[in-house]
């Protein structure tokens, strides 16, 4: 009896390991850290469970009445020595103009949210391969935060003793603020610092401006957190060294995402296929992995070449005759018809 050879392509034999290489290096923390599309129903309760929980332990902390006063008076006079303690100047200045402080009393009470709110509705729609990574910016951004309230009690500029700042909010009767007025037992009076309106517009202006194609727009950007800082110290809501300290947590949270990554969230890809973690796995080692097609196709030739491989190794053609002969038979003694 005659021995057959059966060769394998090599195209399947090279693809074969390296899908099962793939699949096994394919592990949770690896799918954790790779970008994938954002779910709506996660997304909407992981922020509202989230801010739940960042609202229930800021007001949680210890409010510190003495201590905070203390803390106040401190930074006054050292942003005395750093002859930058205007504050006072500035939210008389602003408060003698009422359409103008009144305007500034409700941006202080709402674009805080919708803003942030609306960049992550944006990224989500947008930029959905770097919505995670942008998102953990802010959530480690106000975790952090959280830290600061708890260590570092602060009031506020016109909550201090002896001082001369006007409370604005009280003065006209403008609703919305957390921080004065009929809410004010609701919140943390004494949790300014870190000024999460300066991390959390800065997160926004950053992110508009760095991934906007619109140049006006990405102005606007820019400009936002600019704005909300005359807002802070003109209500009276906050030092300037408040806004230092909402600066810091967010670098920490870009850290956080840098680290986690591997790169900074503006660099990740626009877009990521919606693909199941072994098919994820493998288009990370081959880029045609992720798609249904491709892998059909793969199998369909894989499948026509094993009877091409199987006729080459027995030295004839589709026929049943030598390769070469052109379809005549070899009339050569010997011959028997028969590989």
């Amino acid at each position: 009896m005659g021995e057959t050879t059966v060769t394998k392509p090599e195209g399947l034999e090279a693809a074969l390991p390296e899908t099962v290489a793939a699949d096994s290096g394919h592990g949770p923390l690896r799918r954790l850290r790779t970008p994938r599309r954002p779910r709506l129903w996660f997304e909407i309760l992981l922020i509202a469970v989230s801010y739940w929980t960042y609202s229930l332990v800021r007001n949680a902390v210890p409010e510190q009445r003495t201590e905070a006063l203390h803390n106040a008076d401190w930074i006054w006079q050292v942003e005395h020595h750093l002859g930058i303690a205007v504050e006072e100047s500035v939210n008389h200045a602003v408060n003698s103009v009422h359409w103008l402080i009144v305007g500034m009393n409700y941006y202080y009470a709402t674009l805080h949210f919708i803003v942030t709110l609306g960049v992550l509705v944006w990224l989500y729609r947008r930029h959905p391969g770097r919505y995670a990574a942008t998102r953990l910016v802010l959530f480690a951004t106000t975790a952090v935060a959280l830290v600061g309230y708890y260590l570092y009690p602060l009031a506020p500029p016109r909550l201090m003793n002896g001082g001369d700042f006007i409370d604005t909010v009280m003065v006209h009767q403008t609703w919305g603020s957390m921080a004065s007025g009929d809410l004010k037992h609701m919140s943390n009076q004494y949790a300014a610092m870190p000024s999460m309106h300066i991390g959390w517009s800065l997160w926004c202006g950053l992110t508009i401006a760095a991934l906007a194609t619109v140049p006006w727009v990405r102005v606007l950007g820019l400009l936002y957190p600019a704005l909300t800082l005359v807002v802070i110290v003109a209500t009276a809501n906050h030092f300037w060294l408040d806004a230092v300290g909402g600066m810091l947590c967010l670098a920490f949270g870009f850290t956080v995402a840098r680290l986690w990554y591997g790169r900074q969230p503006y660099a990740l890809p626009r877009t990521v296929p919606t693909l199941g973690p072994r098919a994820s796995g493998a288009a990370a080692g081959r880029p045609e992995a992720g798609r249904p097609e491709a892998g059909r196709a793969t199998a369909g030739r894989a499948a026509a070449m094993k009877p091409e491989a199987r006729r080459a190794a027995a030295g004839t053609s589709g026929r049943g005759v030598p390769d070469g002969s052109q379809g005549m038979p070899d009339k050569s003694p010997g011959w028997s018809g028969r590989p």
